[in-house]
């Protein structure tokens, strides 16, 4: 495996999903290649964790097929398939804004003021992980009050791996996020649901043609 600068985390108390990005991050950018081995032991001692959290960031991996694990080997690098993403982004776009537009009459006053808050720290943000970070909490308060348990579980279930790394993928994916996702606050302050909606899943759209466009400059790590 390569020698990756950014596998490394001084905080040995990393929570799950930061673990996950890092990893994920690595594997979408191709330093892991389909086939490779990632061993724990070696995961752990060069993110500087314990091999809890990477077992169970492998076992998160396996479930959005990015891994597999296989008995007496470990978890292996899975090839990505071109097709998968356009399933999950497919998905993404039709039941996020339906849950915002579900969820805009039940914000608070502090919902709407935290939606804000998560804006202005992502155009704020210093790291590609910071954003990373904020961009997932973001996406999950927009549809978060749609009081439709039933279609949080199916977004929870296509929502990982590609949906919250993008920023760490796509050149210029933040900026152009900031601006998108400028237009969905304002209407959600306007109490547009509509518009909302359209905006949300026109950045979700637009976010599956870039990667799939990132991901296809290298050939050798993925699949069509």
């Amino acid at each position: 495996m390569n020698n990756v600068d950014y596998l490394k985390i001084g905080n040995r108390e990393m929570l799950h999903n930061r673990v996950c990005t890092v990893l994920r991050k690595a594997i979408l950018k191709g330093d892991f290649k389909p086939g490779d081995r990632l061993v724990q032991t070696e995961l752990a001692e060069r993110i500087g964790v314990s091999r809890m959290p990477i077992r169970e960031a492998l076992r998160t991996l396996e479930m959005e097929g990015l891994v597999t694990i296989e008995p007496h080997k470990g978890a292996i690098v899975k090839s990505i398939s071109t097709e998968d993403i356009k399933e999950i982004y497919e998905l993404r776009s039709i039941l996020e804004p339906l849950a915002l537009k579900k969820s805009i009459q039940h914000f608070s006053e502090e919902d709407l003021v935290q939606l804000q808050n998560y804006h202005l720290n992502m155009v704020k943000a210093e790291s590609d992980e910071e954003y990373a970070e904020l961009n997932a909490k973001f996406h999950k308060l927009m549809f978060s009050r749609c009081n439709s348990s039933r279609l949080l579980s199916f977004i929870e279930a296509i929502s990982h791996g590609f949906a919250q790394d993008t920023p760490l993928i796509i050149s210029g994916q933040m900026k152009k996020s900031n601006l998108e996702h400028e237009k969905i606050v304002h209407a959600i302050l306007e109490k547009d649901a509509e518009r909302a909606s359209e905006h949300l899943a026109h950045h979700i759209s637009r976010t599956e043609k870039e990667l799939i466009m990132s991901l296809n400059r290298d050939p050798i790590h993925h699949s069509n």
